[in-house]
């Protein structure tokens, strides 16, 4: 149960949705179970028997129909409508599934405690092997005949039962409680020291950490019928009528009060209110977008979008910008801020050929000539694997740019600008040029 409150005329109980079906349907879908699956499913099932007993409760209702299964494939022990308190009073009635009850349990008058549950165990074992109850070999239906053979049979256990599965049903199915393998005064250890169970680690059962024999289908209604899983009809509780005396028993029940609840209503509302805040974000990057849109449309504006710069202290943390790559520049956008940082593409010596791993992302980087680099990436791996691509176009074109010029200005003045301009600095204005008189140096020497 995850929670439980009450309304004016409603007991409400809050119950972990197991999406997964009960094994009964997957009996019916998946046919029997060899040895090694059924191991795992009662292995899950012991430690759940083990809880409630040490508990003092007798669970009285074991069988594949009870044993919910998650989205993952673990089981849950569900529909406790007949389990008994007996650390005060052994139970006496006879109640619980006909095929599925101790010897003990439809002995009228006879007082049992947590051992009609190993019984119980035994026989829904037996029935996730062979797909029948020890005891309807022959499957009659008659009830009567049913438990006349629970109390005067003895199990006949197929040659195909391996030796230490043998041992294990015969120990579980004993009709003598003192010889009954979990009733000789440990409990659940008796079971799960049984050679049948050698090998299993119980802190792994308990942790969850042997993977299911069988992983329900997700997206599907894993019953027979989905009715099955709907709420109860009014004629299944019209003929109830309650008492001041049953009334009572709810009187200091609380309302709400419950972490577990308090915990569900905060995840509900944090999750509503993120996605709000997702819904607001992404109108005001495409309410962004437009307007870099609008502004950019009739300039030479190559490449615009959002993308991470590495900066801040020590050059470890992932920066957002908007970013516009020219022919002759990268403008890296602060939001809220006039002047945008400018990486001028003729300081940059180089943009990697190829996508770098900088903690645990894909980047570009940029080299520039003194030496120093500039990270970026983006969360697009399209989009990403395009910036790359116009980021070199870009520096090329610009790179080819310089040298024209340089060329150029070789021609005007008879230099060998051309050469240095390749080499990465700009030609200086010529000596000998008498449009441009030179500057003296600045400690004044000649």
């Amino acid at each position: 149960m995850t929670y439980a409150f009450h309304t004016p005329d409603k007991l409400c109980f809050i119950l972990d949705l197991m999406n997964g079906g009960d094994l009964h349907y997957h009996l019916s879908q998946h046919g029997v179970f060899n040895e090694a699956e059924m191991k795992f499913y009662a292995a899950e099932v012991i430690l759940g028997l083990e809880h409630m007993h040490k508990r003092h409760i007798v669970y009285r209702d074991l069988k594949p129909a009870n044993i919910l299964l998650d989205e993952h494939g673990h089981v849950r022990i569900s529909d406790l409508g007949l389990a008994c308190d007996f650390s005060k009073k052994k139970p006496h009635a006879s109640v619980g599934t006909h095929g599925y009850m101790a010897p003990e349990v439809l002995s009228k008058g006879t007082g049992y405690d947590s051992s009609a549950d190993w019984f119980s165990f035994g026989c829904m074992l037996y029935k996730l092997l062979k797909g029948h109850s020890p005891f309807r070999q022959h499957k009659t239906k008659d009830k009567h005949e049913i438990d006349r053979m629970t109390l005067t049979m003895n199990v006949e256990l197929p040659d195909s039962f391996s030796p230490s599965l043998k041992s294990l049903l015969e120990g579980l199915l004993q009709r003598d409680i003192n010889k009954r393998l979990g009733c000789k005064g440990r409990g659940a250890d008796e079971v799960k020291e049984h050679v049948f169970f050698a090998g299993i680690d119980w802190q792994q059962v308990y942790h969850q950490k042997y993977t299911p024999p069988l992983i329900p289908p997700r997206g599907e209604v894993n019953a027979a019928d989905a009715f099955d899983i709907g709420s109860f009809d009014e004629e299944d509780t019209k003929g109830i009528k309650l008492t001041e005396a049953d009334q009572m028993q709810y009187k200091d029940f609380p309302l709400v009060i419950s972490e577990r609840w308090q915990g569900e209503v905060a995840e509900t509302v944090f999750e509503t209110v993120n996605q709000e805040a997702d819904k607001m974000e992404q109108k005001r990057k495409a309410k962004q977008k437009q307007k870099f849109d609008a502004d950019e449309k009739e300039s030479d504006c190559i490449l615009h979008g959002y993308i991470k710069k590495l900066g801040g202290p020590f050059a470890s943390a992932w920066q957002t910008r908007y970013a516009k790559l020219y022919p002759n520049r990268l403008e890296l956008h602060l939001e809220n801020s006039a002047k945008p940082e400018m990486i001028l593409l003729d300081t940059v010596e180089d943009v990697s050929s190829d996508l770098v791993s900088i903690k645990g992302e894909q980047c570009i980087v940029l080299r520039t000539r003194n030496d120093t680099k500039i990270v970026l990436t983006n969360t697009d791996e399209i989009g990403l694997k395009e910036w790359a691509l116009s980021l070199r176009s870009a520096h090329k074109c610009s790179q080819e740019l310089l040298a024209s010029m340089a060329r150029k200005a070789g021609k005007i003045y008879g230099t060998d600008g051309a050469k240095e301009s390749v080499a990465g600095a700009r030609p200086p204005p010529p000596a000998h040029s008498p449009a441009l008189p030179q500057r003296a140096p600045p400690n004044g020497n000649n």
